[in-house]
């Protein structure tokens, strides 16, 4: 195993696929010469040099678009956006084009695109910088929409990522870009898509999260386990397709749920997590299941506003005691 951080396993990944498969390549605005605006990309120009790590005009529909149009002839691109917000100036040719062309074509072509970023807030980046986009990506049938939350999974998940023959949106959360953790050193190591993980087993309430607000249910079940509380912690960390069965085993061991998401709480897919819970899981539950989200609000740029609109241990472990009654 190897100690890294979740931007060098992110690296690593992208490293050992693009000396595996020939037709992987990267594309994006400064993710050459310059490394990337969060330094993902870091050293890859020059180890690959411009046909496999290529910069591109400011232009996301384009970007998207030449991607789209490469995977359909049988290249992999792997498409950095600066930040994932940035991808709705995209969403046409993500939309209309890389999640319908298998289908609309009647299987005739694949889209293997990878579109990746920083999706959540950072450091005062404000309102235009800092959205949780994960939750209309994955309304979107056609799309397959992760949110690793480990450098574990980073690494493996960047794999299945790029050799799924359909588009995938990988979303990293800027807050977890400097996190350690280690890595396997086998190669051939991936994560699979669908397959949620149960980070802390427990009986008592289950706190399911996915990227940064994994670590922060993880937090509020330290926290419960003081008061003599055994929480369980779900990683969904796929949230389409989601693993619903690894949600609903938990649920009906524990009988109470708490489901956190920085996205913004309405309409948010943490909305549709309880909303599968309740509809499937009812006749198990003690408690109507509790539901923490990002203010309905733009984000601000002032540090305790922003910090303020992203939902904390001390806001999981108040809504988690509510929902323990």
């Amino acid at each position: 195993m190897a100690t890294l951080t979740y931007r060098e396993a992110l690296r690593q990944g992208l490293i050992e696929e693009i000396e595996r498969d020939e037709s992987v390549f990267l594309m994006g605005e400064d993710i050459g010469r310059y490394q990337g605006t969060f330094r993902v990309t870091q050293g890859l120009f020059e180890q690959f040099r411009q046909k496999r790590v290529l910069d591109t005009p400011i232009s996301e529909p384009g970007i998207v678009g030449i991607a789209i149009g490469a995977a359909m002839v049988g290249c992999r691109p792997v498409v950095e956006m600066m930040t994932m917000s940035f991808s709705i100036l995209a969403m046409d040719q993500i939309i209309n084009h890389a999640a319908k062309i298998h289908y609309m074509s009647g299987g005739q072509f694949k889209v293997p695109l990878v579109i990746r970023g920083p999706g959540g807030a950072a450091n005062q980046l404000s309102a235009q910088h800092s959205h949780s986009l994960e939750g209309w990506y994955a309304h979107v049938p056609g799309l397959k929409v992760v949110a690793p939350s480990t450098t574990e999974d980073v690494y493996g998940m960047i794999k299945t990522a790029i050799r799924d023959d359909n588009p995938v949106i990988f979303t990293e959360n800027p807050g977890l870009y400097g996190i350690k953790g280690e890595i396997p050193t086998d190669q051939s190591f991936t994560v699979p898509f669908g397959k949620a993980a149960v980070r802390k087993e427990g009986t008592d309430i289950s706190l399911i999260g996915y990227s940064r607000m994994a670590h922060v249910c993880m937090e509020v079940a330290e926290e419960l386990d003081k008061d003599g509380i055994d929480a369980e912690v779900i990683d969904v960390r796929s949230l389409l397709p989601l693993d619903t069965e690894t949600i609903y085993n938990s649920v009906k061991k524990t009988n109470r749920a708490l489901v956190m998401y920085e996205d913004w709480r309405s309409g948010g897919f943490g909305a549709e997590i309880v909303a599968r819970i309740q509809e499937d899981c009812f006749d198990y539950l003690d408690a109507p299941v509790g539901r923490i989200g990002g203010l309905n609000v733009p984000m601000p740029y002032a540090r305790n506003l922003e910090l303020l609109c992203i939902p904390n241990k001390e806001v999981g472990l108040a809504k988690a005691r509510e929902v323990l009654g």
